[in-house]
């Protein structure tokens, strides 16, 4: 079947979270394109995470409409828009620490497939739970540690494990959340090639501060600032608005035009990737 990629599968249209007297959502439209590889940065405060909470049912808007494939999902609950498709990471791993990754996507595949009940038989016992384990093991680069407790896991790994679990549940759209947060210098480009190679058929919005996994990562960028959209385009627009380069440099400072922040060099010497990331890296909304 082909892919539409002007049809929008997930879509937020003007979405207002209000805590108290405190706006944090203000007036939010934001649309996801059906394959697309979508990225929403902004710096610290600047409401990511509250947006992101709202499109996966843990917050309800104080106003707004969500809809997924053109279905008004605005008031279901999280669990039952993940049964619809649309599945989540988490800044920080949830995992179960005393199973093993095997155990853990045995139990995940068999609920999917309505076997919840029968998670814990020999994998051999279920054809199709074995193969369909195997596949991701080999796919996240963890076959090699399929019998480890998670909890003796290295941190990459265990990012590793959550979006292989994420991607067990057949999502249409996968929203990842820092996938690369904490993770090691030495770990992360196994991460970052994994992320890369996630299948066209599946719509992403990734949720990140490190510039060069959003501009080697997404085709469209959405910037967030004190809850707004500050503006969106395409990763080389992004990169030579002024505005943007205002909000996460602090003085305008000029980036490369060569390409969207790859090699542009910021007056303390560093990249002017790193530095972005610097900035909001402690950032988690």
């Amino acid at each position: 079947m082909s892919t539409n990629h002007n049809e929008t599968v997930l879509s937020a249209q003007g979405l207002v979270m209000r805590f108290g007297g405190i706006t944090a959502t203000n007036n939010v439209t934001l649309n996801l394109q059906r394959g697309a590889r979508h990225a929403l940065i902004g710096p610290n405060g600047a409401g990511k995470t509250t947006l992101i909470n709202l499109l996966t049912g843990v917050l309800q808007p104080t106003e707004g409409r969500i809809t997924l494939e053109g279905h008004d999902i605005t008031r279901l609950a999280p669990h039952q828009r993940v049964k619809r498709g649309m599945v989540r990471t988490f800044q920080i791993n949830q995992l179960f620490d005393s199973l093993t990754p095997l155990q853990t996507l045995a139990l995940t595949v068999s609920q999917q497939n309505g076997l919840g009940s029968k998670w814990w038989q020999p994998l051999g016992h279920g054809k199709q739970v074995a193969e369909r384990c195997e596949q991701l093991l080999e796919q996240f680069h963890l076959t090699e540690v399929m019998n480890q407790p998670t909890h003796m896991l290295a941190y990459g790994k265990r990012r590793l494990l959550e979006i292989a679990i994420a991607l067990a549940c057949q999502p249409r759209v996968l929203l990842l959340d820092e996938p690369v947060a904490g993770v090691p210098a030495g770990q992360r480009e196994e991460l970052l090639q994994t992320v890369a190679a996630l299948p066209a058929d599946v719509s992403v919005l990734l949720i990140e501060h490190d510039m060069d996994l959003v501009f080697s990562f997404a085709t469209r960028i959405t910037v967030l600032v004190n809850g707004t959209v500050l503006t969106e385009g395409d990763p080389a627009q992004i990169a030579s608005d002024p505005q943007v380069k205002a909000v996460y440099l602090g003085h305008g400072e000029e980036l490369s035009d060569s390409g969207p922040y790859h090699g542009a060099k910021h007056p303390s010497g560093g990249s002017a990737a790193h530095e972005v990331a610097s900035v909001g890296v402690q950032n988690h909304g």
